[in-house]
């Protein structure tokens, strides 16, 4: 049985695994929304066992402290792949076996098809991703499950950016909207949303740190936080 960690340590631990493994890194980054974002989390950068390993840990406690129930995972192309197969070996190793299934970008016109690799979408179904911006992974993910009569239960993300999403309007311009991708999946479609961490918890974490590299990227990301936050 797992033990369960005070869910802000857990936020905490993560933000600074996150730091160490380099995972998490300050400097100007473009994002899909065409923002300079002083900071980046890049969940590719979890590239060898032991990260990846950790890494499910954290996901398996977050889901844990979250109560949210599920029958099975369902990770989307291409970065959702390796984190949901890692969470699914560590819940089994935890002693919760649940079935695995992911779908491919394109859909296989030889061999045994289609789009969906793995076990059959059944019951509630659990999307399990890296982080969410524009929430298109996930639309996608849950027409998926819902064409094959399954349930889209919620989505496990490492890592909530808490900032304003941006859409297409009517005339085919990309506007910002007073909500974020994981604001939109709750309010909207109705579905429960795990986060391990959130900005919230990395400038937290800035705040106390004694690691003055570290903190002299706090005005900045708190800048970043008060102009694009939600």
């Amino acid at each position: 049985m797992m033990n369960v960690t005070n869910t802000d340590q857990l936020a905490q631990d993560f933000v600074k695994f996150a730091l160490a493994s380099g995972v998490l890194g300050f400097g100007e980054f473009k994002t899909k929304a065409g923002r300079m974002s002083p900071y980046f989390f890049n969940a590719g950068l979890f590239d060898d066992g032991a990260k990846l390993g950790k890494l499910a840990e954290f996901y398996a406690k977050s889901l844990v402290n979250s109560g949210i129930e599920f029958d099975m995972i369902l990770a989307p192309p291409t970065q959702g792949i390796p984190l949901g197969a890692a969470v699914a070996i560590e819940l089994a190793r935890l002693g919760r076996n649940v079935p695995f299934a992911y779908n491919r970008k394109e859909a296989k016109d030889h061999g045994e098809g289609g789009s969906l690799v793995g076990a059959p979408l059944k019951g509630r179904v659990l999307i399990v991703d890296d982080v969410m911006s524009a929430g298109t992974a996930t639309r996608e993910s849950i027409a998926l499950i819902k064409a094959a009569g399954a349930t889209p239960a919620a989505v496990a993300i490492a890592l909530d950016r808490q900032e304003k999403a941006t859409e297409k309007n009517a005339a085919g311009e990309v506007v910002e909207v007073p909500y974020s991708a994981v604001q939109y999946v709750r309010n909207q479609l109705g579905m429960k949303v795990c986060t391990i961490a959130s900005l919230k918890d990395l400038l937290d974490y800035l705040a106390t740190t004694d690691n003055a590299a570290q903190k002299s990227h706090e005005a900045a990301i708190q800048a970043y936080r008060d102009r694009y936050g939600v």
